[in-house]
């Protein structure tokens, strides 16, 4: 077992005004299974290239004798046409064919994937090859950042199950339920500090609970000792003032009990009042500073809205007998799906990647709009009944974040939103004033997605459709964004395959088989 230690660690990208990651300081050991927790764009992926030595820290340094090795590997469009046990070559030099089948043995894979053409494997099944070769040499330390985005419900629980049985890495994910299964301790960067704790997502989400309310406790009782005690300086220190003005000058016939030596009795209580104010003021300079710092880490409890429309009908779509074909397949997507989604219904998809969920989707938007036409759905032939109602406005989130670019003025301009209102809902996902200057290409992923959930949230609808919302966003504002649903109950249709959230927000879930 060795560690890694992370020294005074900043780093700021070439051109940049802001550090991304800014006097940071930890050290692991390198057989943990550590959890890396953190807001979108606080570093994270930053940090791990950093480890991996593709940057060099602005300042700090970084000890270990480990090599690392990173996961997702880079394929190009030329590559995708290649095998996976051609890739090897690349990817890991020192692998050995027989080592990446060992592997994939033990992630539910056949060894005949490493020789089928890369573009031809399905999501789930290039992540888990890649795991396989990641996992097939011992005597390093593993960078995995978010392997289960996209992956459907089975392909997850085949990484979780895989990855909880193995040691010595960083896993970034937000997916919680994999954090929990797989981690034995943390790394969170919180908004101010950077801490390591033992144990999974949910024992230290349960601590930070407790330590933010006793922070909140202390924070308040400190408030009302301020308080006090400039309510006491106060009128210590007008007490002083009024009866230092007492000192010279008084009318024997009115004032017969004063003389001279009452000058000096004044001054006396006068100095000492002063020197009682002092004190006050250096009990309240140390409240403040006591004080200070114990909210910096506080994740606020900033509550989203959403106005959803009410339609006349209660019914908004209605699938019986429903199949879906494209013209150049052999054979159905599926046959005979039956549903419904009446207002204030929240249906979610679930199925494996492919089986039909996104092409609902498309059936969907093109009823409600036949002169648009949806992409992808020239070649849909629907069979069965699908009803959509009449006048149906709908917000619609792609998975696709690829056409972002710009800066956000004009992507406002371009949508017809509200630019202020626009940005109040990005600052409420966690967005810095920093971020609304740069253009959205320089946005990280779970940014890019923050601006595709705050165009729904402002765009009034009768039903939102969501493909994959969740894909690349923090946890913070995945249970933000779970509770803006169950607080205003907006009638909507998901795809998505975090378990924890189709658990919170789900009012019916629908199986595609």
């Amino acid at each position: 077992m060795a560690q890694i230690k992370v020294n005074d660690l900043t780093f700021c990208y070439e051109g940049s005004f802001d550090d991304v990651l800014s006097d940071v300081n930890f050290s692991i050991d390198t057989d943990w299974k550590l959890g890396l927790i953190g807001r979108n764009g606080k570093g994270k992926t930053t940090l791990l290239n950093l480890l991996l030595g593709k940057y060099e820290p602005t300042k700090g340094n970084i000890s270990s004798g480990m090599r690392f090795d990173y996961f997702p590997y880079d394929v190009s469009e030329e590559e995708l046409l290649k095998t996976a046990d051609e890739l090897i070559r690349k990817w890991k030099p020192e692998a050995e064919s027989w080592q990446v089948m060992v592997q994939m043995n033990q992630i539910g894979m056949d060894a005949e994937c490493l020789y089928r053409p890369f573009n031809t494997l399905s999501f789930g099944e290039r992540t888990r090859v890649m795991l396989a070769v990641l996992f097939a040499v011992e005597g390093e330390f593993l960078l995995i950042d978010e392997p289960t985005n996209h992956l459907d419900s089975q392909a997850r629980e085949l990484v979780k199950t895989y990855l909880a049985k193995k040691k010595g890495f960083i896993l970034v994910s937000h997916d919680r339920d994999l954090l929990d299964a797989v981690c034995d301790h943390v790394l969170v960067l919180n908004r101010k500090t950077i801490e390591v704790q033992t144990g999974n997502f949910s024992s230290w989400w349960e601590n930070k609970e407790r330590a933010d309310a006793f922070a909140k406790a202390e924070n308040e009782k400190h408030i009302k000792e301020i308080g006090k005690l400039k309510a006491a300086a106060d009128r210590a220190d007008r007490w002083a003032e009024k009866n230092e003005g007492t000192k010279i000058g008084f009318d024997p016939t009115k004032e017969h009990d004063r003389c001279m030596d009452t000058r000096a009795y004044i001054g006396a209580k006068t100095k000492k009042m002063q020197s009682r104010v002092k004190n006050f003021e250096h009990r309240i300079e140390r409240e403040i500073e006591e004080k200070e710092g114990l909210l910096q880490d506080i994740e606020k409890e900033i509550n989203l809205k959403v106005m959803p429309l009410k339609h006349h009908k209660d019914v908004l779509i209605l699938a019986r007998d429903l199949s879906l074909q494209y013209s150049d397949a052999e054979s159905p997507l599926f046959e005979g799906m039956r549903f419904q989604i009446k207002q204030g219904d929240r249906v979610v998809l679930r199925g494996d990647n492919g089986c039909g969920k996104s092409s609902i989707i498309k059936a969907i938007l093109q009823k409600a709009n036949p002169a648009e036409q949806i992409s992808g759905c020239e070649k849909l032939i629907t069979n069965g009944i699908l009803d959509v109602a009449s006048g149906l406005k709908i917000s619609y989130i792609n998975q696709d974040t690829s056409f972002l670019s710009g800066n956000l003025k004009d992507y406002c301009k371009a949508c017809g939103f509200e630019e202020s209102l626009f940005l109040a809902i990005l600052n409420q996902l966690d967005f810095s004033a920093v971020q609304f200057s740069k253009n959205m290409e320089e946005f990280s992923e779970g940014q890019k997605k923050k601006v595709l959930i705050a165009s729904s949230l402002i765009t009034p609808a009768h039903l939102y459709i969501w493909d994959e919302p969740l894909n690349y966003i923090d946890v913070f504002s995945r249970m933000q964004i779970e509770k803006l649903i169950l607080d205003f109950k907006p009638t909507m249709l998901i795809v998505e395959h975090d378990v924890r959230f189709q658990e919170k927000v789900a009012t019916d879930i629908v199986n595609l088989n």
